[in-house]
């Protein structure tokens, strides 16, 4: 036997467990399948600040991003420079957001990236002062770093901290500011920049060129959602005022429109078994359709329930999901849109922002100002737990699981909780 046999099978070894141990990857908004479920097993149901973090990482600017894990890092968004304090906002020239890279094991800080802005985004104040400048949360494909930094653009980072390219996708601006994630599609980056254009915009991953555009995106919030369809290729679905649309995600073609919501939206959509199922607007409301169609389709259902800003998860045939500010949990019969339950929690949630996480059965939320409710998953309401805030700065981005741990990330820090 060839000396070299054992040390190329060892540094095999060392390769395939090293994959191992990372392949719990959480690479986008919600998830990489956008269902914001995680299968890698029981997750902390009951902690405290003082002997439930494993470690503790000061940030230097707030935000609402999620946290996405890829290998061994931990990487968010925040911003500076101005927008800290409502009452003495500072000046806007200075604001500036950054993309951070913290190490999955430690909370170490490994690397930053900063985007100044142009000084034309609006003023910190009234609804932009709730969630501030950084509040989309990157995407990965394992090597590069996508994220959307608003009218200051959409940028690829490489793994060790390089910038590789930042383009434009429009300068528009609006008072509740700009706060939707990007999805991947084969070699494409795809962007909703309703607000900063009224498009969606899907880029080259390569060097950050247009591949295509839609046109006519309206009072949208949403982040895009990739569906599986049993009946054919994967479809890109979009929800913005009026309607739910099916594109193909290679062009941009549309393949079908479904009415909606005549009004703006911001929960992002999820699927499951290729039927879609949205919620949102002031009148809360939800509507299930089934993806694969073409030209104008028909909701199967829809329902008068739903949330104005936190998504939905789906478990078991029903769909769970809180409402921002009535403190109301809600299950829904995915078959049919009935109202299992409404529920309203205790102690009293205050405001909610981020969305749901769902593992195995039970689903995590996260409060603006008064912590973490772990409620069951099945038709039956009940409340496992009540987790007091970590600290008294807003948390505004939704909850992420590291393996069996839980990253949670406020205004001031990001926590890894076991």
């Amino acid at each position: 036997m060839s000396r070299t046999f054992p040390r190329i099978f060892g540094v095999w070894i060392l390769l395939f467990h090293g994959a191992l141990a990372w392949s719990d990857d959480w690479q986008q908004f919600r998830g990489d399948d956008g269902s914001a479920t995680t299968s890698q097993g029981s997750l902390p149901v009951q902690w405290d600040a003082a002997t439930s973090v494993r470690w503790k990482t000061d940030l230097p600017g707030p935000g609402g991003s999620c946290p996405i894990v890829l290998d061994d890092l931990v990487v968010v968004t925040y911003y500076d420079g101005y927008g800290i304090d409502e009452d003495s906002p500072g000046n806007i020239q200075d604001l500036s957001r950054h993309l951070a890279a913290y190490r999955r094991s430690t909370g170490d800080h490994v690397w930053t990236v900063d985007f100044p802005s142009d000084g034309g985004d609006k003023p910190f104040e009234g609804f932009q002062a709730l969630h501030g400048y950084a509040s989309s949360t990157p995407v990965t494909d394992g090597q590069d770093i996508y994220v959307f930094l608003g009218r200051s653009g959409v940028a690829a980072v490489s793994k060790d901290g390089q910038k590789r390219w930042q383009v434009s996708v429009g300068d528009g601006v609006h008072g509740w500011g700009s706060g939707t994630s990007p999805v991947l599609f084969d070699d494409l980056v795809i962007v909703n920049a309703s607000v900063e254009s009224s498009s969606m915009v899907a880029l080259n991953k390569s060097d950050g060129t247009e591949a295509w555009r839609v046109d006519d995106v309206q009072r949208s919030w949403s982040s895009p959602l990739l569906v599986d369809v049993a009946s054919g290729p994967q479809e890109l679905v979009l929800a913005d005022k009026g309607r739910l649309r099916g594109f193909d995600p290679a062009t941009g073609k549309t393949l079908w429109t479904c009415p909606f919501v005549d009004d703006y939206i911001c929960p992002t959509p999820i699927s499951h078994d290729g039927v879609v199922y949205a919620i949102g607007g002031r009148r809360n409301t939800a509507v299930a359709v089934k993806a694969g169609g073409r030209g104008d389709v028909e909701p199967l259902w829809e329902a008068r329930a739903g949330a104005n800003v936190p998504s939905p998860v789906y478990h078991d045939g029903h769909l769970y999901f809180l409402n921002e500010r009535s403190g109301l949990a809600f299950c829904l019969n995915a078959e049919d849109g009935d109202i299992v339950y409404r529920e309203r929690l205790s102690p009293r949630p205050g405001t909610v922002y981020g969305s749901p996480l769902l593992a195995e059965d039970q689903y995590y939320v996260v409060t603006r100002d008064s912590g973490t409710f772990v409620i069951a998953a099945k038709p039956e309401f009940q409340m496992l737990q009540h987790n007091d805030a970590l600290d008294d700065s807003r948390v505004n981005a939704s909850p992420v699981p590291a393996g069996s741990e839980i990253l949670v990330r406020s205004n001031d820090a990001l926590y890894c909780l076991q």
